[in-house]
């Protein structure tokens, strides 16, 4: 969750805001410091010391952890705490323990980073200092010591797999509750431990020690992957570690590497896709996607179409294999056999659309509307959004033949059924349409919207007003659905020119809101839009709003505060 720091009371539940005041008055919040610009760390005495770690760019909070327990929400008292310091200026707040007051006379010497800190510290350390650190902290400190291990792996005569799998386990049981679960704010920190081991991944590769690399990626693939299905992973922390190792390895395929390596992962791909270690997971054929860029051999080759012919159990398996074996064909057997191959399989999109490639590349503009109109035939029913593709492939090959109708006719579709695409349909309506047919024809492209009745028209009529600058339009636009979303998206748009007419919108929809919403989290909803009406220079019509409120809510104590800080 991103905070903007002078608005932090905003985003947080008052019983953590006032724990964390609490702490930040009792001096409890050592000052932080800036490990590299934009990253800062805090100790808050607690129970225990927690360490709270931040990242703030322009004015926002963009990362925020805290090595505590608490996983009841996002934002833990020791951060809040944090927040109240960095901010204790601007909120005009005290603590037991009061900062050294500077004469405005003298210049404060400015702190060092921790990184210069660091640099200094190894400029006079001597050699065995160094490694007498090292060993103590390996010893007592386990992060330390995986991270180490892997940072180091070229010189272990040890280093497999294994070594990293039994690394990996330690990080999660460390993570896990006392049912073997681990939570959202563990799997965070379970993502923190994990990129580490995969940052010492990618300096093996810088280093061209690729097999290290392979066996930190591969540990990361398998026990994360299974860690799916007893961690919340709904910040996307364990997943994304799979992608970023899966990411690694693949980057790795494309490189010159030694035959060992080549050997070694393209080994490792039939062997877990034989296990099945990744079923279910895109990475279960992602990983013959691997070998089709590492095979070398007859063998190989055989091998990698009889995987193919088992990846079967879903349309999306089907299509990904076949593709894949179109591309091995391509660079085994020629252009022939390839060509054979797809056409034999054109109801894959994938290579339904390597099919239009081509024919487009080669100006057959026959055969590339034939399969894209096929296309459309073949997927309208079942996949409306693919059969939308097609119909921007035929704008495409419209535009290649300058065919002004057809390019007009299409894109109008697309618009229409508001397809998302590279391509700006509006314009390219705007391009090709006469310009003194242009406001009749965008009239009837309207009616044609409103005619539809779905919940996505208003967005698109109001985009065309938008285009056409019909601030008027789009002002009743709004007015007919004025909920407060509605109007705080479009204010930018007719605050110039209609100022007065949005802050009754605000006003009117403010006071609908709070008839049929509770609790602290809409009373500041409310109250920011209290706020914006003050910026539209409507500061009477805010104090209106902030009086009816109080008089008509009076019992409601948390919408009070929350009133008291507009």
């Amino acid at each position: 969750m991103q905070i903007p720091l002078n608005q932090f009371e905003q985003y947080i539940d008052e019983p953590i805001l006032k724990r964390g005041l609490q702490y930040f008055k009792k001096g409890h919040v050592h000052e932080p410091e800036e490990i590299c610009p934009g990253e800062y760390e805090a100790i808050v005495e607690g129970t225990e010391d927690y360490t709270v770690q931040l990242t703030l760019k322009n004015g926002i909070v963009t990362e925020h952890v805290c090595n505590c327990p608490y996983d009841l929400g996002p934002v833990c008292k020791h951060v809040a705490a944090v927040f109240f310091y960095l901010q204790q200026d601007e909120l005009e707040l005290t603590k037991k323990i009061t900062r050294t007051k500077i004469t405005p006379s003298a210049k404060p010497a400015k702190r060092k980073t921790f990184a210069q800190q660091v640099d200094e510290l190894l400029e006079k350390a001597n050699h065995e200092e160094l490694k007498q650190f090292i060993k103590e902290q390996t010893e007592q400190n386990p992060p330390f010591r995986n991270l180490f291990l892997s940072s180091f792996a070229q010189h272990n005569s040890n280093e497999s797999k294994e070594l990293y799998i039994k690394q990996i386990k330690s990080i999660l049981k460390t993570a896990s509750d006392r049912h073997g679960f681990i939570d959202w704010s563990a799997s965070r920190l379970v993502g923190i431990a994990i990129n580490n081991l995969l940052v010492s991944a990618q300096k093996q590769i810088n280093n061209s020690n690729y097999k290290s690399a392979v066996f930190i990626c591969t540990a990361v693939m398998e026990q994360m992957t299974e860690a799916l299905q007893y961690s919340d992973d709904s910040n996307g922390d364990i997943g994304g570690s799979v992608d970023a190792a899966y990411e690694m390895l693949y980057a790795i395929a494309q490189e010159q590497i030694p035959e060992e390596t080549r050997k070694q992962i393209i080994e490792y791909c039939f062997t877990s896709f034989d296990k099945q270690i990744y079923s279910g997971w895109d990475w279960h054929i992602g990983v013959l996607r691997l070998a089709a860029l590492l095979f070398k051999t007859e063998d190989e080759t055989e091998l990698i179409f009889k995987q193919i012919d088992k990846a079967q159990r879903s349309d999306y398996e089907r299509e990904e294999a076949q593709s894949i074996k179109y591309d091995i064909l391509l660079k085994t057997k020629g252009e022939n056999a390839a060509e054979k191959y797809l056409e034999q399989n054109i109801t894959n999109s994938n290579l339904r659309r390597e099919a239009i490639q081509k024919a487009l590349k080669k100006k057959n503009y026959d055969k590339a509307i034939s399969l894209a109109k096929d296309g459309v035939n073949y997927d309208l029913k079942d996949k409306p959004g693919l059969a939308k593709e097609w119909y921007d492939w035929l704008l495409r090959i419209a535009q290649a033949q300058n065919d002004t109708e057809r390019i007009i006719e299409y894109a109008r579709l697309l618009f229409i059924d508001n397809f998302r695409n590279e391509q700006d349909y509006y314009q390219i309506l705007k391009q090709y349409v006469k310009p003194e047919k242009w406001t009749a024809f965008v009239e009837v492209v309207i009616q044609d919207i409103t005619t539809k009745k779905r919940w996505l028209d208003t967005g698109l009529i109001a985009s065309i007003f938008i285009k056409e600058e019909w601030w008027d339009r789009l002002l009743e636009l709004v007015k007919k659905t004025p909920d407060l979303n509605t109007i705080d998206h479009y204010e930018k748009y007719l605050s110039k020119h209609y100022a007065n007419e949005i802050v009754e919108l605000y006003a009117t929809g403010i006071l609908k809101y709070m008839k049929n919403s509770m609790g602290r989290d809409h009373y500041q909803n409310a109250c920011r839009y209290i706020r914006k009406i003050i910026k539209l220079g409507a500061r009477d019509k805010a104090n209106e709003i902030i009086s009816y409120l109080r008089t008509e809510y009076p019992k409601r104590k948390a919408l009070m505060e929350e009133l008291d800080k507009v």
